[in-house]
């Protein structure tokens, strides 16, 4: 409980013009989408990647080794996102807007410059591994930097409006992502697709990260520290919000758990279980990205906003979807098809994303502004990280385990019962009220 002498009130900022609405979408969205595209097609090549930077002859093998690599950006999160999310609290909101922006640019760079093992050696994998470290750091602070400024820059009746476009840009990268995988595999031979061609992605989404840093680097400021906020934002979350935060991250998991199962991992799964051509990963990729970026439009612009409360409306669409997992995996099963395979992805995850910005503001409206970059980075960042990150290795070790084509079902529907409980614990607070805690 916080102390009672601490000030109850941070004076909220002023609504934002429209121009200057405007320009802040355009901002924060660049670089969570920048995030998430460099995901979906480092997910798309990692074979290709694998060749490139890992020696043919390992005993591991090179495609092993390079999921690894892109595992270990999910290990650097929790330390970005209690870093940066910190750095949010006591600096401001632009400020770590332009660090993390900064730090991914830089580790898009490596990945995309980086010369081959057979050129260069073991140095290759060496700063491709780097590069991933760089771009974990950044994803991990992205998110709370990125989300409090969304919500603090509109006016309080347009906060899920201004939030939705965190879940937009998720979508428009997820769909980028697919269609660039898709046209480049139609054009370029498989040797130049494997030389240079699995590049390109990274190359483009490069060339936007300074226009995003431009950007970012004039923005209005959302967030002024006052003078006694030189402790860390860190501690006072750990220590008078421990509670929520544990909360949070259990109510998370079933969102995190359903984005990268039936994204991506859903189609290695039709592949590899199903038997299903290596189209569906495209289609499937194509159809999440379009239903992610419909479902939160549609509940920023007419929905979320004219809600007296979150939970409700965060209950009903998790419900929604997780109703949808059972049948779906063993209509899979019984009946695969690429056309199946496409309608299921999309209605699971249009079900799934459409309470996800509500959800944000629940998480975000729990804490003070001088806590809340830290705790929402925190809480995403930890349960991203354990539950989405490994959820690929933990289903996959429950199909050799059980030999249960269901294993990814079974997942993905215990987690969303831990958030559904969680959710049910968690106190919702008024969205005008900027407090300690009591």
């Amino acid at each position: 409980m916080q102390d009672a002498a601490t000030p109850l009130v941070d004076a909220p900022p002023a609504p934002r013009r429209r121009s200057a609405q405007t320009r802040t979408i355009i901002a924060t969205s660049a670089g969570n989408a920048l995030e998430m595209f460099d995901f979906t097609v480092f997910s798309y090549f990692a074979a290709l990647i694998g060749k490139t930077f890992f020696p043919v002859d390992s005993g591991a093998g090179p495609l092993l080794l390079a999921m690894a690599t892109f595992g270990v950006g999910f290990v650097m999160r929790p330390l970005g996102g209690v870093l940066i999310g910190n750095y949010a609290d006591r600096a401001g909101r632009r400020a770590a807007l332009t660090l993390t922006i900064q730090l991914m640019i830089a580790g898009t760079a490596l990945i995309a410059l980086t010369p081959s093992y057979a050129r260069i050696g073991v140095v290759a994998p060496v700063l491709v591994v780097i590069g991933r470290l760089l771009q974990g750091l950044s994803a991990g602070g992205e998110i709370g930097a990125s989300t409090t400024f969304l919500m603090e820059s509109g006016p309080l009746s347009g906060r899920g409006f201004m939030v939705s476009w965190q879940m937009i840009s998720q979508g428009v990268a997820a769909l980028l992502g697919a269609l660039s995988g898709a046209l480049l595999s139609a054009v370029l031979s498989a040797n130049a697709l494997e030389s240079w061609g699995w590049r390109v992605p990274f190359l483009l989404g490069l060339l936007l990260g300074p226009v995003g840093f431009y950007i970012r680097r004039h923005l209005d400021e959302t967030h002024v520290p006052t003078h006694d906020a030189g402790g860390s934002a860190m501690r006072e979350v750990f220590t008078h919000y421990l509670g929520r935060v544990v909360l949070g991250t259990l109510m998370i998991i079933g969102g995190t758990s359903t984005l990268y199962i039936f994204v991506f991992y859903m189609p290695a799964y039709a592949v590899r279980t199903l038997h299903l051509p290596m189209a569906t990963s495209l289609l499937a990729g194509c159809a999440s990205g379009l239903a992610m970026i419909v479902a939160a439009l549609v509940s920023g612009l007419w929905i979320i906003d004219r809600l007296p409360r979150r939970k409700p409306m965060i209950a009903v669409t998790w419900l929604l979807s997780l109703a949808c997992v059972y049948p779906a995996f063993r209509l899979l099963i019984a009946a695969p098809s690429v056309g199946l395979m496409v309608a299921i992805v999309t209605v699971v995850m249009a079900f799934a994303t459409a309470g996800s910005s509500a959800f944000l503001l629940l998480i975000m409206e729990a804490f003070p502004p001088r806590v809340r970059a830290t705790a929402l980075a925190t809480i995403y960042s930890f349960g991203v990280t354990i539950f989405g990150g490994f959820a690929q290795f933990n289903v996959t070790w429950l199909l050799h385990r059980t030999g249960d084509p269901m294993s990814p079902a079974w997942y993905v529907l215990t987690c969303g019962a831990v958030s559904m409980i969680a959710l049910w614990r968690f106190r919702e607070r008024p969205a005008d009220s900027h407090h300690d805690g009591r």
